[in-house]
């Protein structure tokens, strides 16, 4: 990825005015800025917040009533990214989930992922932008985030740890002292 990045730092610093061309005629972008982004959730109908931390912008949104983050990934340059990871972490109180949560999101869904942090279950997507899009795949990818959030949510309240997997109508996935919460904005899972 390092050989990658280079090659396209070179190409980017070349086209920094370029970019804002190319925003203005449709064209493909090469890489995405957080405004870039925060446009896209905007066009999506969430609010979104922006966040200067440590000379990088951070972006925190909210969807079905839950919050969610914008995780940076490689940058091509300062807020130029190639990719970023939408993340919507909660917090699991009450008792651990119950077996084959995880299992039957990833048997049954595509394009979005659950992970266990700790006391955190993580629904997580990735975007890359990596070899250029146009921005209306932006608007596409926050959308696409947006109705996975949404399935997550029916998943979590559908799902029967008696493996008949999810159905409507069920139970639901929790024991009865159990609680989901979002996670505090800004908080990180820790990997144990």
């Amino acid at each position: 990825m390092n050989d990658l990045n280079q090659d396209l730092s070179a190409e980017g610093a070349a086209s920094g005015t370029h970019d804002k061309a190319a925003e203005a005629s449709g064209a493909i972008h090469r890489f995405v800025t957080a405004e870039q982004v925060a446009d896209a959730i905007r066009a999506a109908g969430c609010a979104v917040t922006l966040l200067q931390e440590d000379g990088v912008t951070r972006l925190h949104s909210a969807s079905h009533g839950i919050g969610y983050q914008v995780h940076w990934g490689n940058t091509l340059g300062p807020d130029q990214y190639l990719d970023f990871t939408l993340s919507c972490p909660l917090r699991v109180q009450g008792g651990p989930l119950p077996d084959g949560l995880v299992d039957e999101w990833h048997r049954t869904r595509r394009l979005a992922r659950l992970a266990t942090h700790g006391d955190f279950l993580v629904l997580e997507m990735d975007v890359v932008v990596t070899g250029g899009v146009h921005l209306d795949y932006l608007s596409v990818a926050i959308r696409l985030w947006i109705q996975m959030m949404g399935q997550f949510f029916l998943h979590l309240r559908n799902f029967r740890a008696d493996g008949a997997g999810s159905a409507g109508g069920a139970e639901g996935v929790l024991p009865e002292n159990a609680a989901l919460e979002p996670a505090p904005a800004g908080a990180e899972p820790v990997l144990q």
